[in-house]
This record gives structure tokens, C-alpha cells and sequence, in this order.
């Protein structure tokens, strides 16, 4: 099946992060850029309640379901109720290093099996149209040099997937949590490069630290598409430059004031389905990353969201501290060519 749809940017499937109300959060703020559900299970998509487990709105496209498992025909049918509930891709997880995980026989555990992943990929494509894809790690505790990984995306490639996305630490699934493998593990950029400058006819992501716009602009000179987890959430104003910088959208993005705005609306609409406030507000603590006034609203957000009665309404009284000039600035770009304009009016 040949990949076509480009997406230079993407978000990473974060556990207990990337649900439905991050993603909805998150498209006030960039429409193009590739999301990620949270892994699901097989067992949980093919047995569980779809509308709670895999669910989603329609705003939230290109979106892609990541699947956890390792047995083929659970992977194929998960990848046809993805496809029938209208997900753009589905994703396979080869890279979380949690015991739970490994006690199911998926995650990153699955890089020292990579024909059991192959079997999985060609089950999956036998049975959708929507582009299936791996993300895994450079490696896994023995299985730690480049050659380790460029054997095992050679393997699972020749089972037809042509896009990897690659977080460029290895995996220690003995001696450190999942919080340790995400920062101690060194970052080894180079292997990825490698591995695209050795398989240029695949699609090559990568992720890991990438921080900043700068950041992707380097990363794509090398490889395919960037991926961005930690500082996705931390601190996600940082998206509102990416439709113009990575996708040639010229609409001007929404200043922090339009993102609360919308995102009050959407708050006020999920709460008529019964969903309390901070299930959305809890995802926004980041807007005002390392501005004035940051303090002061992950302050009362923390303190006021959980209460009962709570209202999208709330995100207001937070902003008070926030000057005018932050809540209505808008990327670099956009302000330079603002000034350019009023200097030639």
C-alpha cells in the first residue's frame, strides 16, 4: 500500500494525554498537524465500548488510532473497526517500555521479534485501505547498535509498511520505568538520519527532545516528519506557527484569546454529554508556557477547575493576570508581517 499522505508534523500518542478533549484543545490551535489517539489494546477496540475507548469528532482529522498488541488477527480487526469508525491511520506500538505492556508481549519488548510485527502489518493491510504504520525505538537493552534497528525495519518493511517512526532512544525494559526511558536513554538523531540515508525509499519520523520550531526545521533536513511528544502538551501555543511554517497555510492562526474562546464553546457543548469542565481545562495549563502570568493561571486552574458548578467560564476569571499583549500575540511571523502592513498603510 503506498504511503502519500505527507505529514511533516505530528503529536505523539501520550497515555492518559492525548485523549479526545487534548486533540479537540489542540485543532483550535493547528489544523494539519497528525494526532495520535492514546494506545489502545487490541482487546480493549475489539471488545470495549468504541464511543468511550476509540471515539472521536470530526475537527480532530488526520487522526490515527495506535494499536498495542501482537497477534495478527486481533491487529487486523482492530485496524477494520479504525477504518469503519473513519480514523486516517492506524499505528502499531513498538516502543513502550512498561512492564504491563511487556507482559503482553507488545510494546517496545516486540523490537526483538520484528517478523511477528511483519505478520501483524501484513494482516492489517490485508484487511484496510488506510495506511498502517510502526512506531518503535532505535533499540532494546542487547539489541542496542544501528544495525539492531536497520535489521528490524528491513524485516518489517519487506511485510509492506513504508512509514517508521522512530524515537531515537533505546528502550531499557530492565533496570528503568517508562518515565526514565523518556530522558535517560542519550538521544541518537544520527541513527535515524542513518537509517533514512540507508532506506531512502521509506517514510522516515522521528522523535525524541525535539523542542521548538528551529528544532523541526533541522530534524527535516534529514529525515521525513517530526514528532513531538512532551513539549506538545507542555507547552502547546507552540503549534500555532506550524501550519504556516511546515504546510503553506496562509490563515492567520488564533491568538491564546480566540484558543480560550473556542475552546469555552467546545467545553459548554461536551458538557451537555455530561463531561465535567476540567476533563478539557485540564489539558491547557501549558497556553502560557514561560510567559507572564503563567503561574498565576496554572494557579487557579488547579485550584478552581475541579470544583462542582464549574464552567468553561472559569478560564476567564483565570486570564486576569495575563496581559493583553500575550493573549492576543500571535506567532513571529504572522506579528512581523502585521507590522509590515500598518508601516505601509
Amino acid at each position: 500500500m503506498k504511503y502519500t499522505d505527507k505529514r511533516p508534523v505530528s503529536i505523539a500518542p501520550m497515555m492518559e494525554w492525548t485523549d479526545r478533549h487534548y486533540r479537540s484543545f489542540m485543532r483550535q490551535i493547528t489544523r494539519h498537524t497528525m494526532l495520535y489517539t492514546e494506545m489502545k489494546t487490541t482487546g480493549a477496540v475489539i471488545h470495549g465500548d468504541h464511543e468511550r475507548i476509540i471515539g472521536f469528532s470530526e475537527p480532530e482529522h488526520p487522526l490515527v488510532l495506535q494499536v498495542g498488541g501482537d497477534d495478527p488477527a486481533e491487529l487486523a480487526q482492530s485496524a477494520k473497526i479504525a477504518e469503519e469508525w473513519g480514523y486516517d491511520e492506524v499505528n502499531i506500538n513498538v516502543g513502550c517500555p512498561s512492564n504491563r505492556v511487556q507482559k503482553g508481549n507488545f510494546g517496545a519488548c516486540l523490537m526483538a521479534q520484528p517478523e511477528v510485527v511483519g505478520a501483524g502489518v501484513a494482516a492489517m493491510q490485508e484487511a484496510v485501505k488506510i495506511p498502517v504504520t510502526v512506531k518503535h525505538r532505535i533499540g532494546i537493552d542487547d539489541l542496542e547498535r544501528y544495525e539492531d534497528m536497520a535489521n528490524f525495519v528491513d524485516i518489517v518493511s519487506r511485510y509492506g509498511c513504508e512509514r517508521f517512526i522512530v524515537h531515537s532512544r533505546i528502550a531499557l525494559l530492565q533496570g528503568l520505568d517508562p518515565k526514565g526511558n523518556r530522558t535517560i536513554p542519550p538521544l541518537r538523531y544520527e541513527d535515524v538520519y542513518r537509517l533514512k540515508r540507508e532506506f531512502p525509499h521509506l517514510i522516515i519520523e522521528i522523535n525524541g527532545g525535539i523542542k521548538t520550531i528551529e528544532d523541526m526545521q533541522m530534524h527535516l533536513q534529514h529525515v521525513d516528519g517530526v514528532m513531538l511528544g512532551r513539549a506538545a502538551y507542555e507547552n502547546p501555543f507552540l503549534f500555532s506557527a506550524v501550519d504556516a511554517t511546515f504546510y503553506n497555510d496562509e490563515r492567520q492562526p488564533p491568538s491564546r484569546r480566540e484558543i480560550i474562546a473556542r475552546t469555552i464553546e467546545y467545553i459548554d457543548k461536551v458538557a451537555e454529554a455530561g463531561v465535567f469542565p476540567n476533563k478539557v481545562i485540564r489539558h491547557m495549563h501549558g497556553l502560557f508556557h514561560f510567559k507572564p502570568g503563567t503561574r498565576a493561571w496554572k494557579r487557579y486552574l488547579s485550584e478552581n477547575a475541579y470544583k462542582p458548578g464549574t464552567t468553561g467560564k472559569i478560564l476567564w476569571d483565570a486570564v486576569e493576570k495575563i496581559p493583553d499583549e500575550i493573549l492576543d500575540e500571535r506567532p513571529a511571523i504572522f506579528m512581523e508581517s502585521d507590522t509590515a502592513r500598518n508601516e505601509s498603510a
